[in-house]
Protein backbone atom coordinates (compact mmCIF):
# COMPACT_ATOMS: atom_id res chain seq x y z
CA UNK A 1 0.00 0.00 0.00
CA UNK A 2 1.28 3.47 -0.65
CA UNK A 3 0.97 6.06 1.62
CA UNK A 4 1.84 9.91 1.39
CA UNK A 5 4.39 11.62 3.30
CA UNK A 6 3.10 14.11 6.24
CA UNK A 7 5.25 15.57 7.93
CA UNK A 8 8.96 14.53 9.49
CA UNK A 9 10.80 13.73 13.22
CA UNK A 10 14.23 13.03 14.11
CA UNK A 11 14.48 9.92 15.88
CA UNK A 12 17.22 8.77 18.80
CA UNK A 13 19.96 8.27 16.38
CA UNK A 14 19.69 11.68 14.40
CA UNK A 15 17.93 9.85 11.68
CA UNK A 16 15.04 11.42 9.70
CA UNK A 17 12.01 9.76 9.93
CA UNK A 18 8.82 9.83 7.74
CA UNK A 19 5.87 10.77 8.96
CA UNK A 20 2.94 8.80 6.51
CA UNK A 21 -0.43 9.78 6.61
CA UNK A 22 -1.78 6.38 7.70
CA UNK A 23 -0.16 6.78 11.21
CA UNK A 24 2.81 4.94 10.51
CA UNK A 25 6.27 5.78 10.37
CA UNK A 26 9.16 4.97 7.95
CA UNK A 27 12.95 5.94 7.88
CA UNK A 28 13.92 7.72 4.97
CA UNK A 29 17.79 7.92 5.09
CA UNK A 30 20.71 9.11 2.57
CA UNK A 31 23.03 6.05 2.52
CA UNK A 32 25.07 5.66 -0.16
CA UNK A 33 25.04 3.70 -2.18
CA UNK A 34 22.67 1.37 -0.91
CA UNK A 35 20.35 4.59 -0.70
CA UNK A 36 20.21 7.25 -2.41
CA UNK A 37 17.39 9.97 -0.91
CA UNK A 38 19.69 13.26 -1.21
CA UNK A 39 16.58 15.16 -0.55
CA UNK A 40 16.57 14.25 2.97
CA UNK A 41 19.53 16.25 3.58
CA UNK A 42 17.92 20.01 3.72
CA UNK A 43 15.22 21.40 4.88
CA UNK A 44 14.01 22.01 1.25
CA UNK A 45 14.38 18.85 0.03
CA UNK A 46 12.45 17.00 2.30
CA UNK A 47 9.65 19.85 2.22
CA UNK A 48 9.80 19.20 -1.21
CA UNK A 49 8.91 15.08 -1.19
CA UNK A 50 5.73 15.88 1.50
CA UNK A 51 2.85 14.19 -0.11
CA UNK A 52 5.18 11.92 -1.80
CA UNK A 53 3.65 8.47 -1.37
CA UNK A 54 6.02 5.88 -0.26
CA UNK A 55 5.19 2.09 0.26
CA UNK A 56 4.23 0.83 3.35
CA UNK A 57 4.18 -2.24 4.74
CA UNK A 58 3.00 -2.17 7.96
CA UNK A 59 -0.29 -1.69 6.68
CA UNK A 60 0.05 -4.36 4.01
CA UNK A 61 0.56 -6.17 7.56
CA UNK A 62 -2.44 -4.59 9.54
CA UNK A 63 -0.16 -2.98 12.26
CA UNK A 64 -1.00 -0.78 14.77
CA UNK A 65 -0.44 3.03 14.05
CA UNK A 66 3.04 4.41 15.29
CA UNK A 67 3.61 6.34 18.47
CA UNK A 68 6.45 8.79 18.68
Amino acid sequence: MYSPIAGYHKDEENDWVAELTCGHFQHVRHNPPWISRPWVTTADGRQSMLGHKLVCKKCDLGAPVDII
